[in-house]
């Protein structure tokens, strides 16, 4: 103990010390400026400050309101205007900063997600900034390292869409063309995005900026059994839609079938668990507040078991797609090692490389866990247990990027997993009087989080670059440099964000770091609803038999466990857009939409997303410096105005995707 402090000191230096030695010989020979460069000066110091600002912005609106946005796209478009700027800027340069910047974003939502958690549970009087700082860097970095075999698997042998990806790639691509005067293909490129950019941003900013209308339309009845005078029961019903043109943009991207998977997952809570427990247990007040009491309390958990088994079930099914790609990523280093001739687009940063560095951070993370449990042995557990669900839940991560979307990506879910069984194990090792039995649950979720958050977005980086012909390895150093540019900042913009407004309060209520501290404490006080996460758990055991079937008589249709999971554990208002986008999406093919309208309906969705991200971190750049949530003007009697320009939207993709 007397040297623990010292070693600690020491230790993290060296680390410091590496992380510029690594950056530097990776990319020395790569600073040149010519038009096929990938890693330039400016693509760093551009990706290195982009980072930073979408971290804090992003932080602040998880903080507010649970959910972060994806910034892939956002950081391609503000990219693309900067570096339009200089003479000898390409695609793949433009690929790079926006794959630096959106591993910052990711990161916030790693970090808000979880260590909040740690001053709600009184564990921390304040926001440690070195704190803070380690832990986002090391679980961003293990994150990142994580997605190296994973993204030959996913990637190239699963074949899964990755459906922001694919919208940041024709982003980039859009750019590129305009920027070489080419002609398109009638799909209307730049101009489209440009438009369908400026539509989104205007909805954002007159609802998120100015509150002229909700963010959602919802409403719910309650439908009573009665006996005579003697009314016997009463269940609620509710159903409503978040106002938004980038959940429509994405459910387009996935598709009908993974929209209607996604909602059907919603209606399990809203249209059986809540009504049935609502007429067994009973209700008091407004049925769309207790409807919403009752989710948030009792049937998301559904979702939380759903997702554990989920998340086993889809490890298993990737066991032999993992194993292939890391044979893959060991052949690729005996084939460069033997000077073969290997394409650019599979270079991954060397499989060798990557698990030397991993067994290096073991060492940091075993000292952040005996800092907080003293105890060597506990520690040592704590440990594995982090490294073993951080690949785990990288890989689910990963996983669901590939099916809905970063933007959807249930990372809170596999987190309070993570916590779940945490806490039980220490439960049985530390007993009901510790008072850093929950404290240290948190602090290995929290490092869970980080990562599974960053292999979820890198990996989306990563299609995006394989569509513009990047070079893998050149995109994993980049994500490690954004990673560990946000982790500087993000130390000081918690201490920032909990002095202005307190984190936890009405004001900035951190709704995901409040669940994780429900779990966690939930289990040492005998709380946690287990019932519903058993429930949920033979929910996904059906979805599985359900989805083997599927497979079995060659169904097209087939029934992921985890995307219905999402949907059970995602508030209804965000399922349901979804569902609409995909079926926008089977519609406009359906009546007979050609390839160049399909392409068209892809740059719009991207734009919608674009313009909505862009603004969405506009409006919080403001509140954040002066620390004034009412900094906007707020205007009134506009209410019906979203949900006609809502509409509008609707009309108007569909208008362009099912163009013959």
């Amino acid at each position: 103990k007397i040297g623990t402090k010292k070693i600690k000191i020491y230790f993290y230096t060296c680390l410091i010390d590496a992380y510029i030695i690594f950056f530097l010989t990776f990319t020395r020979i790569n600073m040149s400026n010519n038009q096929n460069s990938e890693i330039t000066v400016k693509a760093v110091f551009l990706g290195i400050i982009l980072s930073m600002i979408l971290a804090g912005a992003n932080a602040y609106l998880g903080l507010f309101a649970g959910m972060t946005v994806s910034a892939s796209i956002p950081a391609a478009v503000i990219s693309m205007g900067v570096l339009s700027l200089f003479k000898n800027s390409n695609i793949r340069e433009n690929n790079i900063v926006q794959t630096a910047a959106s591993a910052g974003e990711s990161l916030a939502a790693g970090v808000i997600f979880t260590i909040p958690a740690l001053v709600l549970l009184g564990y921390w009087d304040s926001f440690d900034y070195a704190e803070v700082a380690k832990i986002a860097a090391i679980g961003g970095v293990i994150g990142v390292l994580f997605t190296v075999p994973l993204r030959r698997a996913l990637i190239i042998n699963a074949k899964l869409k990755y459906p922001e990806g694919v919208a940041t790639a024709e982003v980039l691509q859009a750019g590129d063309e305009a920027r070489k005067g080419k002609k398109d293909d009638g799909s209307g490129g730049l101009k489209i995005i440009g438009l369908s950019s400026l539509f989104g941003g205007i909805m954002k900013l007159f609802q998120g900026g100015f509150g002229a209308w909700s963010s959602e339309i919802a409403g719910a009845t309650v439908i009573t059994a009665s006996r005579g005078s003697n009314t016997l029961f009463g269940s609620i019903f509710g159903i409503g839609t978040d106002i938004s043109p980038a959940l429509i943009s994405v459910g387009y991207i996935v598709g009908r079938n993974i929209g209607i998977l996604v909602v059907g997952g919603g209606l399990i809570s809203w249209l059986f668990a809540i009504p049935i427990y609502s007429a067994i247990v009973g209700f008091e007040g407004d049925a769309l507040d207790s409807a919403w009491d009752i989710w948030n309390s009792k049937i998301r958990y559904l979702g939380v078991g759903a997702m554990v088994v989920g998340g086993v079930w889809s490890l298993i099914k990737l066991f032999k797609p993992l194993i292939e790609g890391i044979r893959a990523s060991l052949d690729a280093l005996k084939n460069n090692a033997s000077n073969e001739n290997i394409p650019t687009e599979e270079k991954d940063m060397p499989i060798n490389y990557v698990g030397i560095a991993l067994l290096a951070l073991l060492v940091p993370v075993f000292l952040l866990y005996v800092g907080i449990v003293d105890s060597l042995p506990i520690a040592a557990i704590l440990t594995v247990v982090m490294m073993v669900f951080g690949f785990l839940f990288s890989a689910v991560a990963a996983y669901m990027a590939g099916v809905v979307g970063s933007s959807n990506n249930p990372i809170s879910g596999v987190t309070i997993a993570t916590i779940l069984f945490t806490s039980i194990l220490l439960f049985a090792l530390l007993g009901t009087g510790s008072g850093v039995g929950a404290a240290s649950a948190i602090m290995v979720g929290a490092v869970v989080c980080c990562a599974a958050a960053i292999g979820g977005d890198n990996l989306q980086d990563l299609k995006a670059g394989q569509l513009v012909g990047a070079t893998p390895w050149k995109q994993q150093v980049m994500q490690i440099v954004g990673t560990i540019s946000s982790a500087i900042v993000l130390g000081l913009v918690l201490d920032i964000l909990h002095t202005a407004y307190t984190i936890g309060s009405p004001t900035l209520s951190a709704p995901q770091a409040t669940l994780m501290k429900s779990v966690a404490d939930g289990v040492f006080t005998g709380n946690l609803p287990w019932m519903f996460v058993y429930i949920g758990g033979l929910i996904a055991v059906a979805l599985i038999l359900i989805d083997l079937r599927q497979e079995k008589v060659g169904s097209d249709f087939r029934v992921p466990v985890l995307a219905v999971a999402v949907g059970i554990y995602l508030p209804i208002t965000l399922t349901v857009p979804i569902f609409i986008g995909g079926m926008i999406n089977h519609f406009g093919k359906s009546a007979g939409g050609s390839d160049v309208s399909e392409k068209k309906g892809l740059l719009m969705s991207s734009g919608f997303i674009t313009g909505e991200a862009l603004m969405g971190i506009l409006v919080a750049v403001p509140i954040f410096i002066s620390g004034q949530k009412n900094w906007w003007p707020q205007l009134s009697g506009m209410s019906l105005l979203g949900p006609v320009l809502f509409l509008v939207m609707i009309f108007w993709l569909y208008k362009a995707v099912s163009k013959k």
